[in-house]
Parts: C-alpha cells; sequence; structure tokens
C-alpha cells in the first residue's frame, strides 16, 4: 500500500478523504475527537471534519459543551477517522486552538437554516428537562429571527487540530496491515513505517 512514503501527511489525507467522501454512504466526515480534562478522565464524541489545511483539521461547536470545556483546561486532543469501506484508519494527535471569529462566521453562513437556529435553541450538555423544553426554545429563536439572517451565536465557534503526530492504518491480508506515521519536526514531518 504504502511502497512510497507520501512526504506531506495533510495531502496523503486529502486523497484519503476525497476517496472516503466517494465510497463511503454516510458521514465520511465524522470523526471521534477525544479531549481529557483537567479531571485527568478522557472524553470521547463524534464531531464532524469541517476543513483541512496545511495548518490543520477544523470542527465547530458550542463553547459551552463538555468538549470545550475540556479543551480550555487542556489543550491537547486526539481524532480518529475510520472509514469501513475502505478499510483504513487515521489517527491525529496534536494541539488544538479557536478559529478567528472570520472563518467561524463564514463556516456558520453556510449552514442550513434551521441549523443555525439549533445552534442558539440549543444549551448543548446542559440537563433537558423534556423534548418540549428544547422544542420550545426552537420556535423561540425562529420567531426572534423571523425571515432575517441568523446571526452566529457569541457561544458558539470552531476549533483546529494542529497536528503533531498523523497516522495512516491500512487493512490488509492475515493482519498484516500497513502503518505509516508522521512526527513533526519543526516546519517539516519524518515519516517510518511501524509493525501492524
Amino acid at each position: 500500500m504504502f511502497e512510497t512514503p507520501e512526504k506531506d501527511p495533510i495531502a496523503l489525507f486529502g486523497r484519503w478523504f476525497a476517496e472516503a467522501k466517494d465510497a463511503e454512504a454516510k458521514n465520511p466526515d465524522a470523526v471521534a475527537l477525544a479531549t481529557v480534562g483537567a479531571d485527568g478522565m478522557p472524553s470521547n464524541r463524534m464531531v464532524l471534519l469541517k476543513g483541512v489545511n496545511e495548518k490543520g483539521f477544523v470542527f465547530f461547536t458550542n463553547l459551552e459543551s463538555v468538549k470545550a470545556r475540556e479543551i480550555e483546561e487542556n489543550s491537547k486532543a486526539a481524532l480518529c477517522f475510520y472509514w469501513k469501506t475502505l478499510d483504513r484508519q487515521v489517527r491525529v494527535a496534536g494541539t488544538v486552538q479557536p478559529v478567528g471569529d472570520a472563518e467561524a462566521d463564514a463556516y456558520f453562513a453556510t449552514r442550513d437554516r434551521m441549523s443555525q437556529i439549533g445552534a442558539w435553541a440549543s444549551r448543548q450538555s446542559q440537563p433537558l428537562e423534556g423534548r418540549f423544553a428544547l422544542e420550545k426554545r426552537v420556535a423561540e429563536f425562529t420567531m426572534k429571527f423571523g425571515v432575517g439572517p441568523v446571526p452566529r451565536p457569541p457561544f458558539w465557534s470552531g476549533y483546529c487540530v494542529l497536528p503533531e503526530r498523523i497516522e495512516f492504518w491500512s487493512q490488509a491480508a492475515f493482519r498484516l496491515h500497513d502503518r505509516l506515521v508522521y512526527h513533526r519536526d519543526r516546519d517539516a514531518w519524518r515519516v517510518q513505517r511501524l509493525y501492524p
């Protein structure tokens, strides 16, 4: 699979991600995000990748969520992509930093209107006394914004995982899988093969 390792893991990820978009029936951009808060307890959940570039991997969320609080307490995080149809996995570990307001505004503007209203209505990760309470908040914000544009909430933005390590795994016969791991070395990448 990896006869000649790529020098740039972001370019390799871009190719794999494009192939996953063609192959996976649903949510090829789904990725497990692992964070650790001040108490040292790991926490893991699925998020959607909304951008990748030479800087890193971008996702968006409510800034009052558990994940955002944990990132505030410990800026290290890990991502794990798994594309079952392709028998491939990519693991990313690095430091997380907030995206800028302009980037968050630009992405928020592309969201479906009801998803924009949902961002305002949801008190993400807070106790919910019943489904009706959520539906009531959705109705309130729907009325508040009427037919006008829905601005990005001040408590909603994005993060970029700046990779320090990226590992590519491809399934092979007899569990003799192909694995390449890239380590950031200042402005360059070191690559090595791993035993399966």
